[in-house]
């Protein structure tokens, strides 16, 4: 089939600069809400991933995120979250990205062409079949996710993909491809925006829905969440007083003894008993 990168496409609007504030932030917003319906549509392939993460996390492999840019930048949020959020080790989801940890804040110029150091970072984290790859690239284009993700492949590495164009060689060298087709950007070519949007999206999707299945949550509460300051605290107590249904004073004493929410609640009831 052919591929159309439908994220360089010109933009729908043109004489950017002749608009108002006003203008500029209305037809953006505009363009925004068109990406969630563009999300809603790839669901079927964001489902399939997700089960194989969790396949893959439950027999103790890691997921990795690899990509370029906005792209990385965006998996290596997503993975540094999930410890605090999930109480998961941090070496459980791992982002990489093109240049390496100081492509984080400022660009590496033409990183994002190498074919050979996607599979080189990779090899640095130990990979094994026994974990999962997903590639992030607006495009579908570049070359230090495709060929990573080519070399995984080979060596039987369970491969998926975020992209936001259709037949791209990314979604066509993934084994579970997800592509969330957004269209042209407000500024021609700037994929931070909708393109960003729609993979942070994903993003939140495939490790919420995979942190859900390992029982990192219980009801609709982040139990074993990483207690790093006040707000957090107060949050554990909270939930434990309404989990156990009781006061705050012996809701904070049992989360000072056992620092851990889903813990504190385990221990209550098994004194119970």
């Amino acid at each position: 089939m052919t591929f159309i990168k439908t994220t360089e496409k010109d933009s729908n609007y043109n004489h950017l600069e002749k608009m108002t504030i006003n203008e500029l932030l209305i037809n953006i917003n505009k363009e925004d809400k068109t990406v969630p319906s563009a999300v809603e549509k790839a669901l079927p392939q964001i489902e399939k991933l997700v089960q194989q993460i969790v396949s893959k996390l439950k027999s103790g492999g890691r997921l990795f995120y690899i990509g370029a840019g906005t792209s990385g930048r965006l998996g290596i949020v997503d993975a540094s979250e999930c410890p605090p959020t999930f109480g998961v080790p941090y070496d459980m989801v791992i982002g990489l990205i093109a240049g390496g940890d100081k492509a984080i804040r400022k660009a590496v110029e033409f990183a994002e062409d190498s074919k050979t150091q996607g599979w080189n970072d990779l090899l640095k984290n130990n990979i094994t079949s026994n974990d999962i790859v997903i590639g992030i690239a607006a495009s579908g284009t570049t070359p230090y996710v495709i060929h990573a993700l080519e070399n995984c492949n080979k060596k039987s590495i369970i491969t998926g993909c975020i992209t936001c164009n259709k037949n791209s060689p990314l979604s066509n060298t993934a084994r579970f491809p997800i592509e969330v087709v957004v269209g042209p950007e407000f500024v021609t070519g700037s994929s931070r925006m909708k393109a960003g949007t729609a993979q942070k999206l994903v993003l939140n999707m495939l490790t919420t829905s995979t942190m859900i299945k390992l029982d990192r949550v219980k009801g609709n509460k982040m139990v074993d969440m990483q207690l790093s300051n006040n707000k957090l605290v107060d949050r554990g107590v909270k939930m434990i007083m309404s989990e156990l249904k009781i006061d705050k004073i012996s809701a904070k004493t049992l989360l000072e003894k056992h620092d851990n929410v889903r813990a504190s609640i385990i221990a209550y009831n098994e004194n119970r008993n």
